[in-house]
């Protein structure tokens, strides 16, 4: 996939867990930029993600916060791997809440970005994420 190409980046993220198009298993997330830069989207879990009963797992959480970070930098055409990601629970989260969830670049000296990301339900902060991402280059 060339950098040049007008699908870059997204053209890369086809088959992801998360948000994928062409996996079936696709958790179907889409995410919508603002104008500040932040992105957001929502997502309903369901009993086939829980950890405990009842309770949405902390992985599916975790993934949701890195991936929300992962797409704020693709919406501005910047393709990057995770390196560090740390993630605070705050309350559970019921396997069948709808979440709120999103995520913004706290601070940017490329190659290297912060971003920071959250997950609400009906508008309380149940979970936070803080992570570093490396620019990926052509061809790595």
């Amino acid at each position: 996939m060339s950098l040049k190409n007008p699908a870059y980046p997204f053209a890369n993220h086809r088959y992801c867990l998360m948000c994928g198009r062409d996996n079936p298993l696709s958790f179907g997330l889409d995410f919508m930029p603002d104008s500040d830069g932040r992105v957001s989207t929502t997502f309903t879990g369901n009993a086939t993600l829980q950890g405990y009963t009842g309770i949405m797992h902390g992985g599916v959480l975790s993934a949701l916060l890195d991936t929300a970070m992962a797409h704020c930098l693709l919406h501005q055409k910047i393709e990057a791997v995770t390196g560090e990601l740390n993630v605070r629970y705050l309350e559970q989260v019921n396997c069948d809440d709808t979440l709120q969830i999103s995520a913004w670049i706290d601070s940017s000296l490329p190659p290297l970005y912060h971003l920071r990301s959250t997950i609400r339900v009906n508008g309380r902060l149940v979970c936070r994420g803080n992570a570093r991402f490396m620019q990926r280059t052509e061809g790595r």
